[in-house]
């Protein structure tokens, strides 16, 4: 799904892949293998992209069929992402060990995530927001909408 979206976004605007490449300041290759879904995009470049195209990163990913403009030019916020982290693990629940466990992945991992020491990989948040319904968008405090369209 993101690659279809992805490549329809920037044919859309009638851009090559080395032009969102240049954009975002990687090689053409490793954005191509994004496009292509063969290498997962960190989590700074996905807000980077969202904020490119204007869009929510929900839709971009696939986690949502509504696309919905939002103009952020703002990089990630550390503090709010961990907190928003902690009020979803909270809203389901579970400790720190529990959801580590649930999403194969270690406490610390989660901790440091929390504690703000380490920006969440893209893969763990993809499917922590798939299970639990919130979106990306608002974790990464490009939106004050949690849940999912």
């Amino acid at each position: 799904m993101i690659h279809e979206r992805l490549e329809n976004l920037r044919i859309e605007r009638n851009l090559k892949k080395k032009d969102i490449a240049k954009v975002l300041g990687v090689v053409e290759s490793v954005y191509s293998e994004w496009e292509n879904n063969k290498l997962s995009i960190p989590t700074k470049r996905l807000n980077q992209l969202a904020n490119y195209f204007e869009i929510n990163i929900d839709y971009m990913i696939g986690l949502s069929s509504q696309k919905i403009i939002i103009k952020n030019t703002k990089s990630i916020d550390l503090n709010i992402v961990s907190t928003r982290l902690k009020e979803i693990r909270k809203s389901l629940k579970l400790t720190m060990r529990e959801l580590a466990s649930k999403f194969n992945t270690s406490s610390s991992a989660i901790s440091n995530y929390e504690n703000g020491k380490f920006l969440i990989l893209s893969s763990f948040l993809i499917e922590l927001c798939k299970y639990s319904n919130y979106s990306v968008d608002w974790v990464l405090g490009r939106t004050d909408d949690k849940k999912l369209h």
